[in-house]
């Protein structure tokens, strides 16, 4: 089993409304999510790993993920706010607003840490994940706990706007 863990969020993609003004479409997205949920589709046997919400936009992920074959058994739920991705097209390219201050998946911390299924295969980490606090500590500390036992996969998915400071 692949345990995949990272960022679960709700990307609000650019449409328009009946009468033609712009609006926004909720998604579930994150590009961990979104490597779980291809993997569940395909067949593969997958578990998921994040903090997500309580709230209907945390509902509307975890029924997203279950609905393509993928466990949520592993997910620290809480009553924060779900991240929210707002997206913003032109000439085909995206540029993004994250909303993650104080979510649910960015406040996971090495308490929510879970005991891996027997049967996992491998561990795939989001890397913009890895950026924030407390999550990012969380997650290299399953990594590093794990690394002996799995492989251990990183998506660096770079995303400059989320580099606050450099280290020397």
């Amino acid at each position: 089993m692949i345990i995949c863990c990272g960022e679960a969020l709700i990307d609000m993609l650019p449409t328009a409304a009946p009468d033609g003004t712009a609006a926004f479409s909720p998604t579930p997205g994150g590009a961990v999510f979104n490597t779980a949920v291809a993997l569940g589709r395909l067949g593969a046997e997958c578990a998921f790993f994040s903090g997500w919400s309580t709230d209907f936009l945390g509902t509307m992920l975890r029924e997203y993920l279950e609905e393509s074959g993928v466990r949520s058994d592993l997910v620290v739920t809480s009553d924060r706010r779900t991240t929210l991705a707002f997206v913003r097209l032109v000439d085909g390219q995206a540029s993004y607003a994250f909303y993650d201050e104080n979510t649910a998946g960015r406040m996971l911390t090495t308490a929510d840490l879970p005991d891996l299924p027997i049967n996992s295969s491998a561990l795939f980490c989001g890397g913009i994940s890895l950026i924030v606090e407390p999550c990012g500590s969380t997650y290299e500390a399953l990594a590093t706990r794990q690394a002996s036992n799995l492989p251990v996969m990183v998506d660096p998915n770079v995303r400059p706007s989320f580099v606050t400071s450099k280290k020397t």
